[in-house]
């Protein structure tokens, strides 16, 4: 059985935000709203140092997929919303969520609730809640123009259309009906869907720096499995003892 993993590259990542795209057009999740990112592919960003060596740094995150999940053992449910594939990937089942967010509040990658820092990339949050009683896909309905003055509206958009996007989740696990739900949390599932039939995730497909590389960590002749072997890896927030099985390497390097 193979043990899915993830390596990203910081040297030959632009920061360009392909992935987060590619992810958001996969999966079909909706705009930041009540303190949510709702984000599967997101970035931190910070600046390093003073003028003139300052350094723009990004990061992009996502879920760890960590060997020993805090969110999916603390999971009150029995059988488990949130569980472990096979192969390694963390999943949860809309179905059986109740909505009660522990798993973001074990999370030690995550906020129940964001604040104004992570518009700036300060702060992240890789497992999203769908408020109770709203619309899953409120930017249909919305009549805010994207820019002022420059852009349509989601409404505008749905209206021209004839028709708005459905609130679809497709891909959820378990017995979930592939409609989104409210009261419950989303996360990044590494694209279940794909890679269990031998595709890539979206967001590694995507990138055009090709930073980010996906396969079988126990496979040595893998792409994953030879990097990390040639390559010094961090992981994030190794102390907390997650064993997260997404890595990094090198280090993000903006170009003029």
């Amino acid at each position: 059985m193979p043990k899915f993993g993830m390596v990203i590259d910081l040297q030959r990542c632009v920061g360009c935000g392909a992935c987060a795209f590619a992810c958001k057009a996969e999966n079909n999740t909706r705009n930041r709203a009540d303190g949510q990112s709702h984000n599967w592919a997101d970035f931190v960003m910070k600046t390093e140092g003073s003028f003139p060596n300052a350094m723009h740094v990004v990061m992009p995150v996502l879920c760890n997929h960590c060997s020993d999940a805090p969110c999916v053992r603390n999971c009150p449910v029995t059988p488990k919303a949130m569980f472990k594939t096979p192969e390694g990937i963390t999943m949860h089942d809309p179905a059986l969520c109740i909505g009660c967010q522990t798993c973001q509040a074990s999370c030690p990658y995550s906020n129940i609730e964001l604040d104004g820092k992570s518009l700036n990339g300060e702060t992240y949050s890789v497992i999203s809640f769908n408020a109770r009683d709203r619309d899953t896909q409120p930017y249909w309905t919305d009549k805010s123009e994207m820019i002022p003055g420059c852009t349509g509206s989601g409404a505008e958009t749905a209206k021209q259309a004839g028709a708005a996007t459905p609130a679809m989740n497709q891909f959820a696990a378990g017995d979930a009906q592939p409609l989104r739900k409210a009261g419950v949390v989303e996360k990044c599932t590494l694209c279940y869907h794909r890679v269990s039939n031998g595709m890539q995730p979206a967001c590694v497909e995507a990138c055009p720096a090709k930073a980010r590389i996906f396969g079988d960590q126990d496979d040595p002749n893998s792409a994953i499995a030879k990097v990390l072997k040639a390559e010094k890896s961090v992981r994030l927030q190794e102390e907390k003892g997650t064993r997260p099985n997404v890595h990094y390497i090198r280090k993000y390097s903006a170009r003029a």
